[in-house]
């Protein structure tokens, strides 16, 4: 059986999807155990939590060159992501790395 720590990191989103399609009885029998275990979630549940959340954020505006832009934007799009979510992704991490510098 397919361990969560087993699944590879993938160079594109077809790799991904390859990889996916190779271990579809495996991964189908994985869900289905995580599932009897209360341990899956629902689309609607997901989009609750984000709207709940969705208030509980300032909005901030910040200037950014725009060729940084246009990078963020190509780089979110192989991730499969709008590209704020992506810079605020990079931030998140970027603050965690130096507070852990610290």
């Amino acid at each position: 059986m397919i361990q969560k720590s087993n699944i590879p990191k993938f160079e594109s989103e077809a790799a991904e999807a390859e990889w996916w399609d190779l271990h579809r009885e495996e991964t189908a029998q994985w869900m289905e155990e995580a599932a009897d275990r209360g341990q899956t979630t629902t689309l609607s549940d997901v989009l609750h939590r984000a709207r709940e959340r969705a208030g509980a954020t300032p909005t901030v505006s910040i200037r950014i060159d725009p060729d940084d832009i246009a990078r963020a934007r190509s780089l979110a799009a192989k991730k499969g992501l709008r590209y704020q979510t992506y810079l605020k992704t990079l931030l998140h991490e970027a603050l965690l790395r130096e507070e852990r510098a610290k």
